[in-house]
């Protein structure tokens, strides 16, 4: 049996993505092509499960009821799930079924809004789409090279009113009526003006019977409110012509099948500094909760004595103009959350890194409590990888992070701890070290190495039992400048001239040299401010004498060497460069012919081969000689008819002299050096392009556990007898806990302990997965 540990995956930097019901206690939201399921308000703080289904980015998520949810993609499409909480299942993903795919759009997915039994979606090709319950019920364009960004439904007696935001400055009015499935009397009442930029989000509150507050949010930074009445809550004293009356409070009024409706302004909220993503009503009370680009979110009550509007709460952080993550900013709140339950209420929002964020506080109080939440990568993870004795896994994503992801002693769970890489360029590769460094390359020509600060060191022994031997030598922390790219090491020393010359060119992520005691009081899963600001690791040297962008990274079991190669089209640049760790000098370079990007390198158990493979088809290996010399064993052309993907040797408990090659052609072969030759034992094939291998550090009975991991996002794993090169199915990982996209890399855990085995994944779908295998 395989089981899922633990998923990381970001929130889409999207408005509307995001969807809390409160009578599942699920929070669903867009995560690449996928939606992640997640509880907030469990302790145990984890992403349950991803559900697969879209072919592009989630854009909109919002549930229907509790047993429906509807999810927009960039693909078009409206996909709609059905929910049962009662079903028996392994796990929370197999309770969710997809029902019904909705193609009445030929753009991507904007926005989507509900109502029990409606509802209606925006899309790029500039149509809004009325369904009364799963079908059409109409659709219609508001003009030309308008596009619809945010969508408000209310139910009246005898019809509905719409409400339209989008790509100009004008709050739209619609009214129609529904009749045996079929929108009828679709009418546009009026075009509001008053905001002076794009309007974002559109949120309606109920007062009193016949009283309902409009919320709108926009680009140009401010809030306005419009009052609904209805029938004899309406103000008809502007009928009086001997009255003065003001242009702003001119009241618009119109019919909505009996009932008569007048709209109005009413106010201005000012306080944010950036656009304003999303509003969300107090379920019970007068109090709205607005989240912003500026990174903050406010909530706002009308005064007891004045009624003027005023901020009771502001969370977050102060925006910090031109700065990056890494220097303390997070990129603005792209949508919040806002949550009520057993005596609690809970906050949410997630930014530009993909990471929650989490306040909770007593219904009855203001005084909120920042608590640790999800996080994860928001582009495609490329490379993991674990440190030396698996303490933790160490991961890189195109989203130029560097994550650290590990177990905690309390609950077990895994989390991330620590981003000890946050860069100007897509991250594509890394690899451990002993004593507490690693290297890591991103789409640059240059490899960098970096150390663990004390700062981290610390955090992981107190909160995950993790433990280096070298900890006193450790730099204190690390720093990025606002326009660097390397971490700078931080010392007691150069906190001290920190604190004594206020230098912009430090940049606001040192905190004036407070990381190391920041850390230090940290009792907990770090939160997002920790981990973005205070967790970077100091880099200590560059390598460099590529002459196109690195593919990939090694370091020998013995610790000497890294190997590196990058793209190419070319003999001449299809070279494999040599590093020695002692010293960071270079080695000669090794050119066995490839004539194109080599894609994986791998140095077998004893350190004495360096195998490769590449994209043209071909293998080489390479055998150590006295010293640090490499000889070229051999070049085997056609080793595979398509793409060689990945490489794995077999465990030296077993044999030296074997190893797995991958391929786009959709097989594993086992391999078997001979002298100065090799032979092919045996292959197996699969049902897509193997895009992954990983092998266990130790043997299984004498049988050796391989897992593939395929184009598809398919995983499964293998028992090998090395001798006879018999491939034995033991595991075909089911569909629900598997990646949506292509399997990047494959890592089993380095052995802990000599029965549990886990299994780390990284997958073009924004996903790590950590899965622990039982084996037979």
């Amino acid at each position: 049996m395989v089981f899922l540990q633990g998923i990381f995956v970001g929130a889409n930097k999207e408005l509307n993505s995001t969807s809390y019901s409160t009578e599942t206690g699920l929070l669903v939201y867009g995560a690449g092509r996928t939606l992640a399921v997640w509880n907030p308000t469990d302790a145990s703080n984890r992403i349950l499960g991803t559900l697969k289904g879209h072919t592009a980015e989630v854009t909109c998520v919002r549930w229907l009821n509790s047993k429906t949810l509807l999810s927009g993609s960039e693909d078009h499409t409206v996909k709609v799930w059905s929910y049962n909480p009662d079903e028996e299942a392994d796990d929370i993903i197999q309770r969710f079924k997809l029902t019904k795919e909705l193609n009445q759009h030929t753009g991507s997915l904007i926005t989507l809004e509900t109502l029990p039994g409606i509802f209606a979606t925006g899309a790029a090709d500039g149509q809004i789409c009325l369904f009364s319950g799963l079908e059409l019920a109409g659709k219609f364009t508001v003009n030309a090279n308008f596009y619809p960004l945010a969508l408000s439904l209310l139910k009246l007696n005898d019809g509905y009113i719409l409400f339209v935001g989008g790509t100009n400055k004008k709050l739209y009015v619609y009214s129609f009526g529904l009749e045996n499935d079929e929108i009828i009397n679709l009418e546009q009442k009026y075009a509001l003006e008053g905001h002076e930029d794009w309007i974002k989000t559109i949120t309606v509150k109920q007062e009193s019977e016949g009283e309902y507050l409009i919320a709108t949010g926009s680009q140009d930074r401010h809030i306005r409110l419009w009052k609904l009445n209805l029938d004899d809550k309406i103000d008809d004293s502007d009928k009086d012509t001997t009255k003065l009356r003001l242009l702003s409070n001119k009241q618009y009024k119109f019919e909505v099948g009996s009932t008569r409706c007048s709209i109005s302004f009413d106010t201005i909220l000012m306080g944010h500094e950036d656009w304003i993503s999303t509003l969300v009503w107090h379920p019970t009370q007068l109090t709205l909760l607005s989240s912003s680009a500026d990174t903050s979110v406010i909530i706002w009550e009308p005064d007891t004595i004045s009624g003027v509007w005023v901020a009771r709460t502001r969370l977050g952080e102060l925006s910090i103009k031109g700065a990056s993550t890494a220097t303390g900013a997070s990129g603005g709140f792209w949508s919040a959350q806002w949550i009520f339950g057993a005596g609690s209420q809970f906050i949410l929002t997630h930014g530009k890194t993909g990471s929650w964020r989490l306040w909770k506080s007593s219904e009855s109080t203001d005084s909120f409590e920042q608590l640790a939440a999800v996080t994860g990568a928001t582009r495609a993870v490329t490379d993991l990888s674990w440190s030396q004795n698996g303490e933790y896994l160490l991961t890189t994503s195109l989203d130029q992070t560097t994550r650290l992801f590990a177990q905690s002693t309390t609950g077990k769970q895994w989390h991330e701890f620590a981003r000890p890489q946050i860069h100007g360029y897509d991250m594509v590769s890394v690899a451990s070290m002993h004593g507490a460094k690693f290297v890591s390359a991103g789409d640059e020509k240059i490899i960098r190495v970096f150390e663990e600060p004390k700062s981290v060191a610390l955090m992981l022994e107190r909160l995950c039992d993790v433990h280096e031997s070298n900890v006193e030598v450790m730099p204190q922390s690390a720093s990025l400048p606002v326009l660097g790219l390397s971490n700078k090491a931080e010392t007691d020393e150069s906190q001290m001239e920190t604190n004594g010359d206020d230098d912009e060119e430090n940049g606001p992520a040192d905190e004036n040299g407070q990381s190391f005691d920041i850390l230090n009081e940290v009792t907990a899963v770090p939160l997002e401010d920790h981990l973005q600001r205070h967790t970077l690791w100091p880099e200590v040297e560059k390598l460099y004498g590529h002459g196109y962008e690195i593919t990939t990274l090694a370091v020998s079991p013995d610790q000497k060497l890294v190997a590196s190669a990058c793209r190419s089209n070319s003999v001449a640049h299809s070279v494999i460069r040599i590093f020695q760790t002692s010293n960071w000098q270079p080695l000669a370079p090794l050119n066995a012919g490839h004539e194109l990007t080599i894609t994986r390198l791998k140095f077998s158990p004893d350190s004495k081969y360096l195998l490769s493979v590449s994209r043209d088809r071909q293998l080489s290996v390479w055998v150590r000689e006295e010293g640090l010399e490499f000889r070229l064993l051999k070049l085997q052309k056609k080793a595979h008819t398509r793409i060689l993907w990945d490489c794995a040797w077999l465990p030296q408990t077993v044999t030296k002299t074997k190893f797995f090659t991958a391929s786009r052609d959709k097989t594993v072969k086992l391999w078997k050096i001979i002298d100065s030759d090799l032979e092919i034992v045996s292959s197996v094939k699969l049902a897509d392009s193997v895009t992954a291998i990983a092998v266990l550090d130790r043997d299984d009975d004498g049988k050796v556990i391989l897992a593939a991991g395929l184009d598809n996002g398919s995983i499964s794993i293998f028992r090998v007898d090395p001798e006879t090169g018999d491939f034995s199915l033991q595991e075909e990982l089911i569909n629900s806990i598997t990646p949506a996209l292509r399997v990047s890399r494959l890592s089993f855990r380095p052995s802990i302990n000599g029965t549990l085995i886990e299994l780390a994944a990284a997958s073009d779908d924004t996903t790590t997965r950590i899965y622990s295998v039982e084996t037979n």
